[in-house]
């Protein structure tokens, strides 16, 4: 198996933030790297060893009655609208490239964490669709980057490792939350994923200057 198996809850939604980061004199800290995943990107200091000691997590109670949705949220991150915008540019996303875009807002350890695998149908035995990403937001108590990535190996020529590092680093801080908020660190990195797998070339190694906003993708 590729990816999601029993090391993306050992190592990801569990305690993914744990293993990002950079120290405060700019070293880098340890990083997670999951099959068929990406590094996760910079933070602003090394988490605390505590957070290797972290459970995993199964909870499919808390995951929405409905099916198919694009953006889940146990910790209320995104707004009513914002939720719904999301929701239907990565549908529609999905519709027009087979790029799967989920998004889970969790504050740990209030998390569905495996169950997302079942709910999302994500790395199956022999599954070949594997072009999928899914964006885990989490502040571990302000602790680390709030932007974590799981990535199928389908997406990895479209969007190579160093994209994620990249676009964690630039909307995923500490201090971008501070300043802008989680919901835009959220909002602005989707929004960046999504105009860079519509793109002409079909390749980024960093996030767009300006990505297209919900509105420039044709969602109000």
């Amino acid at each position: 198996m590729k990816a999601f198996a029993s090391t993306l809850l050992a190592g990801y939604i569990a305690y993914a933030a744990a293993f990002a980061g950079e120290t405060a004199s700019g070293q880098h800290g340890r990083r997670k790297i999951l099959q068929g995943a990406i590094g996760f990107a910079a933070g602003v200091a090394a988490a605390p060893p505590a957070f290797a000691r972290l459970e995993s997590v199964n909870r499919p109670e808390l995951l929405p009655s409905e099916a198919n949705l694009h953006v889940i949220q146990t910790e209320k991150f995104l707004t009513n609208g914002q939720v719904r915008r999301m929701d239907q540019l990565l549908a529609q996303l999905e519709r027009d490239t087979g790029f799967r875009v989920y998004v889970l807002c969790q504050n740990y350890p209030l998390t569905p964490g495996l169950a997302i695998r079942d709910y999302w149908d994500l790395g199956k035995e022999g599954q070949k669709d594997d072009k999928y990403v899914v964006l885990v937001a989490d502040q571990f108590g302000g602790r680390g980057n709030v932007l974590n990535f799981n990535v199928g190996e389908g997406v990895k020529l479209a969007l190579p490792n160093v994209f994620w590092t990249r676009l964690s680093g630039k909307f995923g801080t500490t201090f971008y939350v501070r300043d802008n908020g989680i919901d835009l660190s959220i909002t602005n990195a989707i929004e960046s994923i999504a105009s860079c797998l519509r793109s002409t070339d079909g390749y980024c190694t960093a996030p767009p200057d300006e990505a297209q906003s919900f509105r420039g993708l044709g969602f109000n």
